[in-house]
């Protein structure tokens, strides 16, 4: 068991062994790439935010999805920069309880999010006449609330059911905390965890399932269906990241595939956030015309008091 000077539990990461030198090359480009993700989606948020022209039930559930991307990247580059550049290895259990909850929140609210947006594209397309008193403000505030609650609820579940094993040992095969990676450690049976795990991966599965069949209705009832393509791709490419990095944590071992695992492990929290941004904003051209509107009336008002000054 290792122990920090006040006597904290610490975990040891050891998904990233390689070079001081090449961990300072990882950290400036993760940083660049983090800030990029950070502006890009925050931007656009902002846009969204001030054009009350975005004010719609699309628009906004898309901003929720921006919000989430941040919350998941924020969960995971500040930890993982912070050990590149200081070649750390360590984390208090405390911050791998902490970094577990907000990756675990991100994870299940990118599904949830996703499976809103498809209920949402469903109605507008497949049920246009009644979209309007059906997607009301109240249906939409209570669609967004619902993503975030059932999120936090599935999380608090699985990390508390973490939380109560009493650990025989400290190291984490991995960059970053992930749940099943502590249980592994635990000195009891964890069967109780493995169902909760199982129920989980069945009832967000069940959301693609939905989410999937929207898309074919949207597909058959309309000619716009080019637009369900980016949509099917970033949940595919979501799921199939989360699930084979799920699997991986509970059935592969060995260092010999370490490199594929930590691809695995950083893939649906880095490429999504700054993904989604490109998929789901400036593609739509009604964001695309908006934030380009805005951004350079401020840009114009700027030059005009510079040569004024």
């Amino acid at each position: 068991m290792m122990l920090n000077s006040s006597g904290e539990f610490m975990f040891v990461l050891r998904g990233l062994n390689d070079s001081r030198t090449n961990k300072h090359i990882y950290f400036a480009f993760g940083l660049v790439v983090y800030m990029v993700t950070v502006v890009v989606n925050l931007t656009l948020i902002i846009t969204i935010i001030l054009e009350k022209t975005l004010h719609e039930p699309m628009y906004l559930f898309i901003c929720n999805l921006y919000v989430n991307g941040i919350c998941g990247a924020s969960a995971f580059y500040p930890k993982i920069l912070a050990d590149l550049f200081l070649d750390s290895n360590i984390i208090s259990y405390t911050g791998c309880l902490i970094q577990m909850y907000i990756i675990y929140c991100y994870l299940f609210s990118e599904f949830t999010s996703l499976t809103v947006m498809a209920y949402d594209r469903y109605v507008a397309i497949c049920k246009p006449l009644d979209y309007h008193s059906i997607m009301t403000p109240q249906k939409v505030a209570n669609l967004m609330g619902f993503t975030w609650f059932f999120s936090f609820l599935e999380t608090i579940i699985g990390v508390a059911l973490a939380a109560r094993l009493p650990l025989c040992g400290n190291v984490i095969e991995k960059i970053y905390c992930f749940n099943w990676d502590v249980v592994k450690l635990s000195c009891i049976d964890v069967t109780l965890n493995n169902v909760y795990g199982y129920i989980l991966i069945f009832s967000h599965f069940s959301q693609c399932v939905f989410i999937t069949v929207s898309y074919i209705c949207i597909i058959r009832a309309s000619l716009r269906s080019k637009t369900c393509l980016p949509h099917l791709i970033t949940l595919i490419n979501f799921t199939i990241s989360v699930l084979s990095d799920s699997l991986c944590a509970r059935y592969v071992q060995g260092q010999e595939v370490q490199a594929l695992w930590n691809i695995l492990g950083m893939e649906f929290l880095v490429v999504p956030p700054l993904l989604n941004p490109i998929i789901y904003g400036i593609r739509v051209a009604q964001i695309r015309s908006r934030f380009v509107r805005m951004y350079s009336h401020k840009i114009n008002f700027r030059t005009s008091v510079a040569h004024q000054g």
